[in-house]
């Protein structure tokens, strides 16, 4: 009987007939299963995840999940082909994942269609999954032809424009997006202990300093590694993310400009950054046209490297068309450029409550508070067309009088009644100041709700 959150694979020997009705699950980590002689893996449920997909299990929409590199889109995948299970039996699964070579044969798009089709048997409902769907060229037309027989499918890849051109042409309102996170720092805890880390004592405090050193890559959350084992992997990702979803995708040609670009970047993580301003760092650093950082720019964004937080205005409730600040898909891969440096500290901790907004299902600006006052809220977040929102600004500590007045007084001054936080890394006392709550980065990143 499958449960819902734990599954085995049994990887070598002939032991795997004894479990035939075991659904194979890989998720990173391998451990030694003794008294068979063989390996099994285990995959850790990302609930959040898993809850919204399953919800759409059945329907007619197209199910298309995005993210960059091992964030673990092709776990999902396999939660949700565990949900299935539960519905059908394995022959009416079809799971093609086109990193493996085994597939390599079909990246044409109608080889992939044949190769489909030849494995629909009868009118039950087949359920197709395919990983990095993005490596063939045309895929769209093979996906919109499959959805008018008797399927469901789910398809993955490492680009945020998986629905655009033509795709979103032909399956135009019969697809759910799906973007899939790095791990938050409650899905960290919840790895780290499930895979024997950290045990269930573990301070929260500890916890997060962890979560700052090595990131949200859950690889790094299913085995201990030491702090250079933890870069080597992060830095490995990254580059695979820059070759193959940049540089191979965008056949760009002038790769030691987007080296620059890529570095100025994550230097400015947190900070207003325009094409202009870059432009004119590399004036003296190589030169680079406008339009060919604007280009590399949106590479890295199209990768789910980067992501763009717009400007908006609070009091004139609009969004501002210059200057904007952009965040790493995960605050670790600024260590594969830069190593960790306290002077980035703000930017790195800005970036995890970026993400860990953008987890929860908010739009993510950053605010200015209005035409004439150009003092900054680090971010308003906003869900249902702004029927929820909550307010955040992000500082290090404020135990000087001047930085906390720095934080509190903007959000004083906003007067709605959505919920209005101070956060930081070091807390000195509760603060509740008009309503502006101060709290701890660890407290923030574990409450409920907002």
């Amino acid at each position: 009987m499958l449960q819902s959150s734990y599954f085995l694979e049994l990887c070598e020997g002939e032991c795997c007939k004894v479990l035939d009705n075991v659904l194979i699950m890989i998720y990173n980590s391998v451990i030694p299963l003794k008294e068979w002689g063989c390996k099994v893996a285990k995959l850790i449920e990302r609930q959040v995840y898993a809850e919204r997909i399953k919800g759409f299990i059945d329907t007619e929409q197209i199910k298309v999940i995005t993210g960059v590199r091992r964030c673990g889109k092709s776990e999902i995948l396999k939660l949700i082909q565990a949900e299935v299970l539960k519905r059908t039996d394995k022959e009416h699964i079809i799971f093609i994942d086109f990193e493996d070579l085994e597939f390599n044969e079909i990246l044409d798009y109608m080889k992939l269609h044949d190769y489909v089709t030849d494995r629909i048997k009868d009118d039950k409902t087949h359920y197709i999954f395919l990983d990095e769907i993005q490596k063939v060229k045309g895929w769209e037309r093979v996906v919109a032809s499959l959805r008018k027989k008797n399927t469901d499918i789910y398809i993955a890849g490492s680009n945020a424009q998986l629905l655009s051109g033509e795709l979103a042409t032909l399956i135009a309102g019969r697809y759910v997006a799906f973007e899939i996170n790095t791990l938050s720092f409650s899905e960290f805890n919840f790895f780290r202990k499930t895979s024997g880390i950290e045990d269930n004592s573990s301070e929260p405090s500890k916890m997060l300093d962890e979560y700052i050193k090595i990131g949200g890559f859950p690889i790094l959350s299913t085995r201990q590694f030491g702090k250079d084992e933890s870069r080597k992997i992060v830095a490995d990702i990254h580059s695979s993310a820059v070759l193959k979803d940049v540089i191979e995708r965008n056949n760009v040609k002038n790769i030691a400009l987007l080296q620059r670009v890529i570095s100025f970047i994550y230097d400015n993580i947190g900070k207003l950054v325009s094409v202009r301003n870059i432009e004119a760092y590399l004036k003296n650093n190589g030169g680079g046209s406008f339009e060919t950082i604007s280009n590399y720019i949106t590479f890295l964004e199209n990768a789910c490297i980067i992501r763009k937080a717009p400007r908006y205005e609070i009091k004139g409730k609009k969004l501002l068309e210059s200057n904007d600040k952009y965040y790493l898909a995960d605050h670790s891969l600024q260590y594969a450029v830069r190593d960790m440096r306290e002077e980035n500290m703000p930017g790195i901790l800005e970036n995890i409550i970026f993400n860990e907004l953008v987890y929860r299902g908010y739009n993510v600006y950053v605010g200015k508070m209005s035409k004439d006052d150009n003092r900054e809220i680090d971010f308003v977040a906003e869900k249902y067309g702004g029927n929820e929102k909550v307010y955040v600004q992000v500082c290090y500590d404020y135990s000087l009088s001047e930085t906390r007045e720095r934080e509190f007084a903007p959000l004083t001054e906003i007067k709605d009644l959505f919920p209005k936080y101070v956060v930081s890394y070091k807390l000195f006392g509760k603060d509740n100041a008009n309503g502006v709550v101060g709290i701890k980065l660890s407290d923030f990143l574990l409450k409920d709700s907002f």
